[in-house]
């Protein structure tokens, strides 16, 4: 069995997520999922629509994935891929290079991102609209 796994916030789950983790699970048998938690995305400089259980929940409706598991820090990707036994790394290719020292443990693969949607765009239209709806610009 190929083992795969990816990781990210997937915070406003969207059809950009799902291409991701859809042919995330193309690459083999078995998608793991490490979704940061709320204090790692603080660390990261990010803040979450969803929290953490939210955001799990979300990954585990979906039929691509096989495992949901929480990331606490960047470290733990080794450790990961070691505990699971995974043959393939899998991140969007905004990432690129930045993953490359896990090549010694597997394969890394950077899947082209879907580019007209992310989070941060939907984020940013959605403040750019209540702005708008409240009367401020």
């Amino acid at each position: 069995m190929k083992r795969v796994i990816t990781y990210g916030t997937f915070d406003l789950l969207h059809y950009g997520h799902i291409n991701l983790l859809k042919r995330a699970k193309a690459l083999g048998d078995y998608l793991i999922v490490g979704i940061s938690s709320d204090k790692f995305n603080r660390i990261k400089g990010k803040e979450s629509y969803f929290n953490l259980n939210e955001r799990k929940q979300l990954l585990e409706a979906i039929r691509y994935v096989d495992l949901v598991i929480v990331e606490e820090n960047w470290e733990q990707k080794i450790q990961d891929i070691l505990k699971y036994e995974v043959d393939c790394f899998v991140i969007g290719d905004d990432w690129e290079g930045e993953f490359n020292y896990l090549k010694e443990y597997c394969e890394v693969v950077y899947l082209e991102r879907t580019p007209e949607i992310s989070t941060s765009k939907i984020k940013q239209e959605l403040n750019f609209t209540s702005r708008v709806d409240s009367g401020i610009s």
